[in-house]
C-alpha cells in the first residue's frame, strides 16, 4: 500500500471531530496517510482499563510518527500527565511551537518560533516532602535537572530550525542571574552552540524580561530556546499573542520518534457539538507534513488555513463567528482545490 504510516490518537472531547476535520484537509492537499488508530486518554481507560495502552506505544514506536488530539488525564490513576509520559517514553526532547497571526488582532505580524526543552528541568518530577517534627509534610521540594547534554541538543536544535527556515536570530531565554548553576550551566552551553552559528544572531534575555517584551514588542524575537517550565509558560503566552491555543501548533520531536498534537484542552462541554475550531491540529498536521518531507503540502495547507481566516470564509465560535467545524472545514479544502 502506499501513503505513509502514522499512528493516529483522536483523543478525548473534541478531539475525534477535530482529527476527522484534519484527516480531510490532508488528503484534500493529495497527501495518503495510513493509519494505526488508537484510544488514548479517558477514551481509553473505559476502554482498556488504563489511559496509556502498551499497543500505543508499540504503534508510536512502529511509525515513528504520530498525529494527536487533545488527551484528557484522568484524575487519580495513571500518569500525572499524558503528554509527559509520551515525552519520557520517546525521549521527545524538543517541543517546537511556532505562532503567526491568522486575523486582525491586537499585533499585526506576529511570526514567532518557540523551541522548548521537553525532558529536563523542574518537570522530571524529582520531589518530595520534608519532614520537621512530627509534621511529615512541613514542606516540600523539587529538584531543578540540567545537563550539558540536554542543553547541548536543545539550543542545536533551535538554531539547525533557525538555519533551516531561514530565520535571523536566536534568543535564549534564562534565569541565570539567580539559578547560578542550572540555569548557569544552560546559558553557557547556549553559548558554546551559538559560536558555531556565526550567520545567525544570537542574544540571551531573563525570562521575566522576555515574558514583558513579548507583550510590548513581539517583533524584537525570531527563535526562542529556554528550558522545561519557561517554555510551558511562554508557548502559551506566545499563543495570546495571536488569538489563544486554538491557533498554535506543536510538535515534540526526538531522534527517532516525532509526536505533531493541538495543545488545547479536550473541552468536554462542547463535544459532539460540530462546533470546535480545528485550525490548531490542522497547522499541527503542516508540521508532521514538513516532518514526512511532503513540503509542498504542507505549504498549500498552511496557505488554506491561513487564508480562511484572513479573509473571514469561515470564523469559529471561539473566534467570534458561527461557522461549524464542518464548514471551517469545507472552507479549507474549497481553497486548496482552487
Amino acid at each position: 500500500m502506499s501513503g505513509h504510516e502514522i499512528t493516529l490518537l483522536p483523543g478525548d472531547g473534541i478531539g475525534p471531530e477535530i482529527t476527522q476535520a484534519t484527516l480531510r484537509v490532508i488528503e484534500a492537499a493529495g497527501v495518503s496517510l495510513r493509519l494505526d488508530e488508537h484510544k488514548a486518554g479517558v477514551s481509553a481507560l473505559e476502554a482498556h482499563g488504563e489511559p496509556l495502552p502498551q499497543r500505543v506505544l508499540d504503534s508510536i514506536r512502529t511509525t515513528g510518527v504520530c498525529l494527536k488530539g487533545p488527551l484528557t488525564t484522568p484524575s487519580g490513576v495513571g500518569f500525572r500527565s499524558i503528554n509527559v509520559a509520551l515525552r519520557q517514553e520517546f525521549d521527545l526532547y524538543a517541543n517546537v511551537r511556532p505562532v503567526r497571526t491568522l486575523m486582525p488582532g491586537r499585533y499585526r505580524d506576529v511570526d514567532l518560533v518557540l523551541v522548548r526543552e521537553n525532558t529536563e528541568g523542574l518537570y522530571v518530577g524529582v520531589e518530595h516532602y520534608i519532614g520537621v517534627g512530627g509534621d511529615r509534610k512541613a514542606a516540600a521540594e523539587s529538584v531543578m535537572i540540567v545537563t550539558r547534554h540536554g542543553s547541548e541538543r536543545i539550543v542545536r536544535y533551535a538554531f539547525d530550525y533557525a538555519r533551516r527556515q531561514r530565520r535571523r536570530k536566536v534568543t535564549l531565554v534564562h534565569k541565570a542571574n539567580i539559578l547560578k548553576l542550572t540555569q548557569g550551566l544552560f546559558l553557557e552551553v547556549g553559548r558554546e552552540v551559538a559560536r558555531q552559528y556565526p550567520e545567525i544572531a544570537f542574544e540571551d534575555r531573563i525570562i521575566d524580561a522576555t515574558a514583558m517584551q513579548l507583550v510590548l514588542d513581539p517583533s524584537r524575537f525570531d527563535v526562542l530556546v529556554t528550558e522545561n517550565m519557561f517554555g510551558d509558560i511562554l508557548s502559551d503566552e506566545l499563543a495570546g499573542l495571536v488569538g489563544g491555543l486554538g491557533f498554535a501548533p506543536a510538535a515534540n520531536v526526538g531522534g527517532e520518534v516525532a509526536i505533531f498534537e493541538a495543545v488545547h484542552g479536550s473541552a468536554p462541554d462542547i463535544a459532539g457539538h460540530g462546533v470546535a475550531n480545528p485550525t490548531a491540529l490542522m497547522l499541527s498536521a503542516c508540521l508532521m507534513l514538513d516532518h514526512l518531507d511532503e513540503r509542498d503540502a504542507a505549504r498549500r495547507l498552511r496557505d488554506a488555513v491561513e487564508g480562511v481566516w484572513r479573509d473571514g470564509t469561515a470564523r469559529t465560535r471561539d473566534a467570534g463567528g458561527s461557522a461549524s467545524t464542518a464548514q471551517f472545514r469545507d472552507a479549507v479544502c474549497e481553497r486548496l482545490r482552487s
